[in-house]
């Protein structure tokens, strides 16, 4: 039988697992006790699944011809993908759209948009072996809400292609970072749907920047399917929420694909358009980020 556990970073031992899967949004990694349980995992040459938008380090040195060192400032620490093996490091992409309901404890998730996890395979097969059958248990899964059993509405399937998580860049691009504006953020819908000729454009630039990858067309999701996904996407993304609310750090793949489109070559001025909006929230969130302790401190003085 399956035992679940609950640990502190510091006190898990990455060697007495088979499979570590990296969930969290990739400026969190560089968190004091998170930091050194990568290095840890790292050391411990453990397969990692990440299951998150911006690709981690290792998995990008898999794409033949991308010079990933010139990416690196593109992450929040890059450092933390040290000693990692490019080979023991895949990527799904987390296209179901979650959020924490208002009010509600944090193990309590609302999935608005119940799409699969789709995951591009290890560099040996026995390592994939993992990932059928993680897909196969949960495809077998049944869950009884009170009215009869059913599948789990959110599974993993496993690809052959290295490239099928990122298919998720042209949503991204077309959807997730337009809801950033300068002086408001916006839902997914508006921001798909207010200049739908627009969106196709961004969206088949995105495309074609993964397909001059090495990405098949097969790998991609049409234009057309994603639209009609966006049209029930009425919430601003948590990339816009998190810059909302002051985030100092936040999954900058805008950055990624300008400065993979510049490698190859590309003219991408849509993307430039959305990478200096993000530029501007970040340096904003800071400014009032570093004022603050000087604030705190004034007030303390006058006590």
């Amino acid at each position: 039988d399956a035992e679940l556990s609950a640990s502190a970073p510091d006190a898990v031992k990455p060697a007495d697992y088979d499979l570590v899967v990296l969930a969290m949004q990739e400026s969190q990694y560089g968190a004091h006790g998170v930091r050194e349980l990568m290095q840890r995992i790292a050391a411990a040459y453990v397969p990692c699944l990440a299951i998150m938008n911006m690709p981690p380090l290792p998995f990008l040195k898999r794409i033949r011809g991308l010079a990933t060192d010139k990416l690196t400032a593109c992450f929040t620490d890059p450092d933390v993908w040290n000693g990692f093996e490019p080979g023991l490091m895949t990527l799904a992409s987390p296209d179901p759209q979650a959020v924490r309901p208002v009010g509600e404890g944090k193990n309590v998730l609302q999935v608005g948009l119940a799409t699969n996890f789709k995951v591009a395979p290890f560099e040996r097969e026995e390592h994939t072996a993992m990932l059928h059958q993680l897909q196969d248990d949960i495809e077998a899964i049944r869950f009884d809400a009170g009215d009869g059993a059913i599948e789990l509405p959110v599974k993993l399937k496993v690809h052959d292609s290295l490239f099928v998580p990122l298919a998720k860049w042209s949503m991204l691009l077309t959807g997730n970072y337009r809801c950033i504006r300068r002086d408001k953020m916006i839902s997914i819908q508006e921001a798909v749907h207010a200049n739908v000729d627009a969106s196709r454009a961004i969206y088949n630039l995105v495309a074609t920047i993964c397909v001059k990858l090495g990405a098949a067309q097969a790998d991609l999701v049409p234009f057309e399917k994603y639209a009609q996904a966006a049209q029930g996407l009425r919430n601003p993304s948590s990339a816009a929420r998190a810059l909302a609310n002051g985030a100092c750090d936040i999954e900058r793949v805008d950055l990624l694909v300008q400065q993979i489109a510049r490698q190859l070559g590309m003219p991408c001025a849509p993307v430039d358009e959305i990478v200096p909006l993000v530029d501007y929230h970040l340096r904003a969130n800071r400014t009032r980020g570093a004022a603050t302790p000087s604030v705190a401190a004034a007030v303390a003085g006058r006590r």
